[in-house]
């Protein structure tokens, strides 16, 4: 790469020395000779050669009118509008030097969601690209009030992000909480917005998650009109939706668009699901270990006869079997769709039944461990179905250790934390500690649609 000659020229050369997709080539103009910069690996050919390369040729006043002015002595600065896709052009008789967004990167086709997937609705999701998301978004919400503020985060890396709400319903010192949480990140990369999530938390050291994520358009469209603000990352499908609460972690868009009986039945099964799937292992342990009373006698004979060849204490049985299906999750995630499955599937099976032949399981915790796996998986968001076998394993050591009475300790120290969890500065629990009474008619029982006109009271900033 030959160095210019001009000095401004030659620190922003010494910047991207050694930088093989970095381009440079010099062009003669009616003001003079032009060099242009720019990185190929970021810019289509056509689109170069439509807003750059014909109009230095044949009408610099186009160039002129779209290209940005850039401080020379500014060489950091320059250097990011490269990164960004930006294409440089130096004047040598004017020693000017300007910017021209020509930002063309290949990008992923809107397609349907895998992760919340639904029936009735829209269908399309989000990609990994900052301005196909927020146009998503403006499709569906066309109002001057929308209103998003870009931002980039990452001290090494750059990662421009966006904050979008609407300017006449959302609570403004919320907006202020965040622009303050998000300044003072100092994280060197960014690669999902998830990362950023667990930053700006209120409790970085909870299990649950604070801030809702989702890829679907509608979801956030929703979110915005109730007063919400909504992040979105350059190069991640997520958008995070901020406050929110733990019971929103067990509502899916899906239902708003069914009929409210349909959608509270769904809610309530979602909802209790999550109660009985970190209960329903630790139970069997309690009630073998330490009060075979609270079964009825059928069953404890039942109970007894499936354990008889069984050497390992209950608790040990229980948490073997629960590693085991953690092992084949986990397996089944890393491989091939079509392999993957038939490993959840066959493998499951091939062990399980084996496992209760040998003698080292009971054919019923087999089917107690299965129903607590499908249970996990029922909220619509998967860092609340990780959570859920998070807490599952704190349920089972205070069963192993203390019985019924340890697992009313880990229900109290878990309705404890979820009370003391805020999201954004608001309490996680709402509407279970109501902000105002119209927050009970979107709860566990979701009432009909001509009910849900007003804004939640989660939106607004909490009163100190």
């Amino acid at each position: 790469m030959n160095e210019i000659p001009e000095q401004i020229v030659a620190k922003l050369t010494q910047e991207i020395n050694e930088i093989d997709d970095v381009k440079l080539k010099m062009v003669a103009t009616e003001e003079g000779d032009v060099t242009v910069i720019y990185f190929s690996s970021l810019i289509e050919k056509m689109t170069l050669q439509t807003m750059v390369t014909i109009p230095l040729a044949n009408n610099l006043k186009q160039i002129h009118q779209i290209a940005q002015y850039v401080d020379p002595k500014d060489v950091q600065g320059a250097v990011k509008k490269l990164n960004a896709g930006q294409t440089l052009l130096f004047f040598h008789e004017t020693n000017a030097l300007l910017s021209v967004d020509t930002y063309s990167a290949p990008t992923r086709a809107i397609t349907d969601t895998e992760t919340e997937s639904t029936v009735i609705g829209p269908q399309d999701a989000f990609t990994e690209s900052l301005e196909t998301n927020i146009s998503l978004v403006r499709r569906r919400i066309q109002s001057a009030m929308l209103k998003n503020e870009n931002r980039v985060v990452g001290s090494e890396a750059n990662i421009k992000i966006s904050i979008m709400y609407m300017d006449n319903i959302v609570s403004h010192k919320n907006l202020e909480d965040l622009r303050n949480r998000i300044d003072q990140v100092d994280y060197p990369l960014f690669t999902d917005i998830s990362v950023l999530k667990q930053l700006i938390e209120d409790n970085p050291l909870s299990p649950f998650p604070q801030y809702y994520m989702t890829v679907r358009p509608d979801s956030i469209c929703r979110y915005l009109l109730d007063g919400r603000i909504v992040v979105f990352m350059d190069n991640s499908q997520l958008a995070i939706v901020c406050p929110t609460s733990f019971f929103e972690m067990f509502v899916s868009i899906e239902d708003y668009y069914n009929r409210w009986t349909t959608a509270t039945l769904l809610r309530m099964l979602r909802f209790f699901g999550f109660f009985l799937t970190i209960m329903i292992t630790p139970m069997y342990i309690s009630a073998l270990t330490f009060h075979p009373e609270i079964l009825p006698y059928e069953l404890l004979l039942n109970l007894q006869e499936s354990r008889s060849k069984v050497p390992f204490p209950p608790l040990i049985e229980v948490l073997f079997i629960e590693l085991i299906i953690e092992v084949l999750r986990e397996a089944g995630s890393r491989m091939p769709a079509k392999v993957g499955q038939t490993i959840g599937i066959v493998g499951g099976i091939v062990i399980g039944t084996a496992a209760v032949e040998a003698g080292l399981l009971s054919n019923i915790l087999i089917v107690l461990v299965a129903t607590s796996a499908l249970l996990s998986f029922l909220p619509p968001i998967f860092l609340m179905s990780n959570t859920s076998r998070f807490v599952r394993y704190i349920f089972i050591l205070s069963a192993g250790l203390f019985g019924l009475f340890g697992q009313m300790l880990a229900f109290a120290w878990l309705i404890h934390h979820l009370l003391s969890l805020k999201s954004l500065g608001t309490h996680y629990m709402t509407p279970a500690i109501p902000r105002k009474p119209s927050d009970l008619l979107d709860g566990v029982i979701r009432f009909p649609t001509k009910y849900l006109k007003s804004k939640s009271g989660l939106s607004k900033a909490q009163k100190k």
